[in-house]
């Protein structure tokens, strides 16, 4: 046993100089300091060969013959600004490599230290294509071109690389093959810089462009029902036979009495319906110019704990390993090695075990390994995934605070690409941790009371704040015990949605988050109907082909911003309303991650009957703070865990089969006040993000029962109101007389049985029956008689 377990240390001992390599040309460190000594070179050669223009002929007599042996004799014989290595470098790359197309090479090799010190993200294969083709290309262009320039110049053009290619070339394909060759190369250019490229080729080599004019000059085409833009357009088997009105708008955009249609227009024609409309001036849309002033909150609003540079108490891993390895052995199991990693409250020492030991005999042991260490906690990971290893986590003794300011200023942060990012704090190898909620895409929280929920909800909400403009993003915000989200009410004109009716954005009644939940399911089918009009699944391509105006406005389309609901404590709400509750939450978990609808609920209560089936199948992303009792994290995560946390935001992040064990990232009241205070003091929208209206089902069921004999004293100007500006819409009637939402749905009622406006179409407003005020004044009569 001795020999094989000898065998076994040494298959595991790597070689050293490999690993020092790895390690090397991985650190960022190294890449940056790499990436800056390339930056340096291709600045130092970019300036020998702007030199090379001034000063090229004066050193070519000395560079031109020079050998590599001979460049330190000539130290100071030429007027390179680079000096002599300069200049040879300079003749080298103009001369006798590409010429003047070669500061595409150097454009590349600058890019490649861009890159290594991570300053921009960069394709670097693409840009080494485009950059050859460009270089060889263009050697071979200029050498072509300027032929004639005989031995009276210092340098080529094109190098002696596009010199002798293009003699080759005339040599065997003639001076026409040349200018087709290089005319076929920049037309394969351009198709792969630009995607517009092909377009703009086809509707300038189509035979509707060569033969616009002759349709022009055609005095019976102009009278006809053909397009009269000059472009031959395409047939549609499912298009309406209507008459043509010469004040009306075709699909193109242009008025069908229009005979001519701007060159460069883009029509992008939908199979059901066409949203395509005139972009050429328009540019595309920017969903930020509404409050372009606005401000991101400042990373110094945060508060910064001194801790990063404290040193890892060796002594006390250490000792732990040594009563690790002890424990086990007292128990008849030997180990082949054991290794730390240090987090910033927990330390998760790696063991491997000897050949032949149960990994369950380990299992068994949390509670002795916890014993021997005096910890108030383990957790065992038996095994690793992925890493053949069994983790044994151990809480320190001193944890280190892991601040928001230090998450939010962490580059992983700030270049995150993400839609919804959330930076949630550290994990235990020390390396910060976020995800995207659109990924998620619902998330459920729950923890016992005093653990971190409510600061993990705070960095939530944080996150978002730092990186979502107002226009991309709104919270709903649901707070059953009223004092958790009051704290955000003075953002309501930048972040926040709510029904017209409501008086205050944070939603604290029951009646009112039944009512919010119903309006989020009607949105969410609305959306759901934008969609489908715009032949898109997903708000992202919704929201993508708005932006670049391939969706028309006046046809109810609409820029979506993202909408997070945030409910504080799910558990008094099932508790007080159950079902009702229950259900709308499970549609919109179901259904609205596709329309960017996303819920957070969270609990102190983490019981069947809070968190039921229903509730668990539709929320696969679950943060368990630290609970009482293993049956609690079953409920949350459907495994042990969650009861051997320490409490003070160590959490545990479970998405599918991974879970993540994260210290959560402190940020207190203050730090929110400061953030919401930066927000608040900036301009808004004028009210919040508007939910749409929510009928009772009194409204839903009719009109039948309104006694038209008792109406509003308001109700002729309400009526006279709509008529004028054709517009059924019960905000408009709240909004002109300045009466609540209650009233003026009563109003509306009254309307609709009265005749005037038509029945309730959802977010689209009612229809106006009367289209006079004559007609109106007559109608008026016969009720009052």
């Amino acid at each position: 046993m001795a020999k094989k377990r000898t065998k076994s240390k040494k298959t595991q001992q790597k070689n050293p100089f490999i690993e020092s390599v790895k390690h090397y040309s991985t650190s960022e460190r190294v890449h940056f300091v790499v990436g800056l000594l390339i930056c340096f070179f291709t600045v130092y050669i970019g300036i020998a060969v702007l030199s090379f223009f001034f000063t090229g002929a004066a050193d070519q007599s000395i560079v031109s013959n020079l050998e590599v042996s001979d460049l330190i004799s000539k130290k100071g014989a030429v007027s390179n600004w680079a000096g002599i290595r300069g200049a040879y470098m300079a003749d080298v790359i103009m001369n006798r490599w590409f010429g003047i197309p070669s500061l595409f090479l150097l454009f590349f090799m600058g890019s490649v230290g861009v890159k290594l010190m991570k300053l921009c993200k960069i394709n670097l294969l693409k840009r080494f294509l485009i950059c050859s083709i460009l270089t060889i290309w263009g050697s071979l262009f200029l050498a072509f071109s300027f032929s004639w320039v005989g031995d009276g110049s210092f340098f080529y053009l094109g190098g002696q690389h596009g010199y002798l290619l293009s003699e080759w070339l005339v040599g065997n394909i003639g001076h026409i093959g040349v200018i087709l060759l290089l005319l076929v190369g920049l037309i394969l250019i351009a198709v792969f810089l630009s995607r517009q490229t092909v377009p703009v080729l086809q509707s300038r080599l189509s035979f509707g462009h060569f033969g616009k004019k002759t349709k022009e000059k055609s005095s019976d085409s102009s009278n006809s029902n053909n397009d009269n833009t000059g472009y031959d357009m395409p047939y549609d088997e499912n298009e309406d036979d209507e008459p043509d009105d010469p004040d009306t708008e075709n699909e193109t955009g242009y008025t069908d009495n229009n005979p001519v249609m701007k060159e460069e227009f883009t029509v992008e024609v939908a199979k059901g319906e066409d949203d395509s409309y005139d972009k050429s001036e328009l540019g595309t849309y920017d969903p930020r110019l509404d409050l372009s002033s606005y401000k991101f909150p400042e990373v110094n609003l945060l508060k910064k704990y001194d801790q990063s540079d404290k040193q890892v108490d060796m002594a006390e891993q250490n000792d732990n390993q040594k009563r690790i390895k002890k424990t086990l052995e007292d128990f008849g199991i030997n180990i082949i090695s054991i290794k730390a990693t240090v987090g910033p409250t927990i330390t998760l020492y790696e063991v491997i075990p000897d050949k032949g030991v149960r990994i369950s005999k380990i299992r068994n042991l949390e509670d002795d390994i916890a014993l021997s260490l005096s910890a108030l906690g383990i957790r065992i990971i038996a095994p690793m995934p992925g890493k053949g290893t069994i983790g044994i986590e151990v809480p320190n003794k001193n944890p280190q605070i892991v601040s928001m300011e230090s998450v939010v200023a962490s580059r992983k942060f700030g270049e995150s690409k993400y839609e919804l990012p959330i930076v949630l704090g550290r994990t235990i190898t020390n390396d910060v941790f976020m995800f995207d909620l659109t990924k998620t895409p619902h998330l459920l929280v729950a923890g016992a009371t005093g653990q971190g929920k409510s600061v993990g909800l705070n960095a939530i909400i944080a996150s978002l704040l730092y990186k979502k403009h107002p226009s991309e993003l709104k919270f709903v915000l649901i707070d059953p015990k009223m004092v958790e989200f009051n704290i955000y009410e003075d953002i309501e004109r930048h972040y926040l949605a709510k029904l017209p009716d409501m008086d205050h954005s944070i939603i604290t009644d029951f009646n009112n988050v039944i009512d919010t939940l119903k309006s989020l399911c009607k949105e969410m089918d609305n959306r759901y109907d934008l969609l489908m009009k715009a032949h898109v699944r997903n708000i992202s391509e919704y929201n993508a082909k708005f932006i670049s105006r391939h969706l028309n406005p006046e046809k109810g389309h609409k820029y979506m911003p993202y909408i997070v609901v945030i409910i504080d404590e799910f558990g008094d709400l099932i508790m007080t309303a159950g079902k009702e509750i229950e259900m709308p939450i499970a549609r919109i978990a179901q259904k609205a991650r596709a329309v960017g609808i996303h819920m957070i609920i969270a609990t102190q209560r983490p019981s069947t009957n809070i968190i039921t089936g229903t509730i668990k199948a539709n929320f696969p992303a679950r943060i368990a703070f630290k609970v009482s009792s293993m049956i609690d994290s079953r409920t949350i995560l459907d495994s042990p865990g969650a009861n051997k946390l320490v409490g003070r935001g160590d959490l545990l992040f479970s998405q599918g089969n991974e879970t993540t064990r994260v210290q959560c990232a402190l940020v207190n009241t203050d730090e929110i006040e400061d953030i919401v205070g930066f927000i608040g003091d900036q301009p808004g929208f004028e009210t919040a993000y508007k939910l749409p209206e929510v009928l009772d089902e009194n409204q839903e069921g009719g009109v039948s029962s309104i006694d038209l004999s008792n109406r509003d004293p308001l109700f002729e100007d309400a009526a006279r109101l709509i008529v004028i500006q054709q517009q059924g819409s019960t905000s408009l009637i709240q909004r002109k007389f300045a009466i609540g939402y209650n009233r003026a749905g009563r109003l509306m009622d009254q309307l609709e049985a009265a005749g005037i406006v038509g029945a309730f179409e959802g977010n689209k407003g009612r229809q106006v029956l009367i289209t006079d005020e004559y007609s109106l004044e007559q109608k008026l009569n016969v009720l009052q008689n």
